[in-house]
């Protein structure tokens, strides 16, 4: 049973349906460059490698939606898409030697800066982990929520509007939510209405929900299964639901009885988190950029209250304390100071993240966050600051400090930077033989 808040008069059988939110980010790589540069929204943006000049290797990582129209995929060969959506930078230099290219018909390019997506995907990771019981972090920008225990199928749309409203508002990016009984039935709804989209299918309307889909769009299912599917003559879910399981299983072994399952909206998998959390981490954003110091670091304070509590209820010590000061227009900039031992000790977070503030309280800053890490989750007598006072003070050890980021998908499943889904298809593998070459995928796991 999870400790987090219920809505008011919820409850709840034992073996009612459970509520299953699949929370998947739209062109997430995308999105995060137009938070830095607001100038890119609603313009075609790619971004991937190898699209200088005299660079011959590289591929699409994500598009958005605007650069799809051009034709420009993601895993798609760089060349590819600067044939079909020629540089913006290019038009506007005059290197482009095409008279009949007009400025609408260009976009604009960006390189992969995985840090920076990381740092934007943890603040969608703690809402998520505050919105939900369990959650499991599939990858960069996709993650699984049980959230049986904190709302009810009456209101379960305006739980996910919630979840999804939230998270726009806080962050600055778009996801869409599926809310299902099962986790391929999320995943499939969770895509259904893309973008900023939101599917509730609720229980007892699964089957009928996936019946006329087309079975390239059941969980799992990539262009090679699709194809002997339909050579089976098999063109929907529903014709896969109806149909015998047997010559499933002599096709494709145990997957052909899976997808015979899903077919029909049967899943029984649970959402298992994927280990203990490595950090806790809480921000908030200012409505305005604040220069002045009080209003930070009473912010800092309240972060820290927040940080240090979830922390203890979840039975954590951390060695690592930590802030995040995000100043205008989108620069991240982390500090964080190691201890000598485990500690559990609101104050001292507090303390701690005061000081590593502190170069920062004379600049403008629009977010602010405090964070523990190293975490060790035992039941040994919790520290306190007493404990390790004097070592602290004594012989610290130096800060280590990160530069600010001023840097700087895989579309069809997950983007580069989720983790693959917890039962990938291994059709969804790019063709050796196109001379593409995808992004490495980083996982989610410090979602948390």
């Amino acid at each position: 049973m999870s400790d987090g808040p219920r809505l008011p008069g919820v409850e709840r059988e034992a073996d009612e349906d459970r509520i299953v939110c699949h929370v998947d980010a739209d062109c997430f790589y995308a999105s995060c460059e137009r938070l830095r540069e607001p100038e890119l929204r609603e313009e075609p943006l790619v971004v991937g490698m190898g699209y200088e000049e005299g660079e011959t290797i590289g591929a699409v990582a994500t598009a958005s939606y605007e650069a799809r129209e051009f034709g420009v995929e993601s895993a798609q060969a760089i060349s590819t898409a600067l044939e079909r959506l020629p540089r913006r930078a290019a038009f506007e230099d005059g290197t482009l030697d095409d008279p009949d290219l007009e400025r609408e018909d260009t976009g604009y390019y960006r390189p992969v800066d995985m840090d920076y997506y990381e740092s934007v995907a943890a603040d969608v990771r703690e809402i998520l982990h505050d919105c939900a019981g369990v959650v499991r972090e599939v990858s960069i920008d996709e993650a699984y929520l049980d959230v049986t225990e904190r709302t009810a199928w009456e209101v379960a749309d305006g739980f996910a509007r919630h979840i999804r409203d939230r998270i726009r508002r806080e962050v600055g990016v778009t996801v869409s939510v599926g809310v299902a009984p099962t986790m391929s039935a999320a995943k499939i709804a969770s895509d259904f209405d893309k973008p900023d989209g939101l599917t509730v299918v609720e229980p007892g309307n699964v089957r009928e929900f996936l019946a006329p889909l087309e079975v390239d769009l059941l969980h799992g299912v990539g262009p090679v299964t699709a194809r002997e599917l339909r050579e089976m003559g098999l063109e929907t879910a529903g014709d896969v639901a109806a149909a015998d399981p047997e010559p499933l299983v002599e096709r494709f072994g145990e997957r052909g009885r899976e997808l015979y399952d899903r077919a029909r909206g049967e899943d029984d998998r649970r959402i298992e988190p994927k280990g203990d959390p490595k950090s806790f981490s809480r921000e908030s954003a200012f409505a305005e950029p604040v220069e002045e110091p009080d209003p930070k670091y009473d912010l800092i304070e309240t972060l820290a209250d927040a940080v240090a509590d979830r922390a203890r209820r979840e039975g954590a010590l951390y060695r690592t304390i930590g802030v995040k000061a995000v100043t205008p227009p989108y620069d991240v900039n982390t500090r964080e100071r190691s201890l000598p031992g485990p500690i559990d000790d609101r104050d001292l977070v507090d303390r701690i993240a005061r000081d590593l503030f502190a170069e920062f309280e004379r600049e403008p800053v629009r977010k602010l966050g405090v964070r523990v890490a190293n975490l060790e989750f035992a039941t040994a007598d919790q520290t306190s600051l007493a404990g390790w006072e004097s070592a602290v003070e004594s012989d610290p050890e130096p800060d280590s400090e990160s530069e600010p980021e001023t840097g700087s998908e895989r579309e069809s499943g997950a983007e580069p930077g989720l983790e693959s889904d917890p039962d990938p298809d291994p059709d969804s593998e790019p063709d050796p033989a196109s001379g593409d070459r995808l992004v490495g995928q980083t996982s989610l796991a410090d979602f948390s």
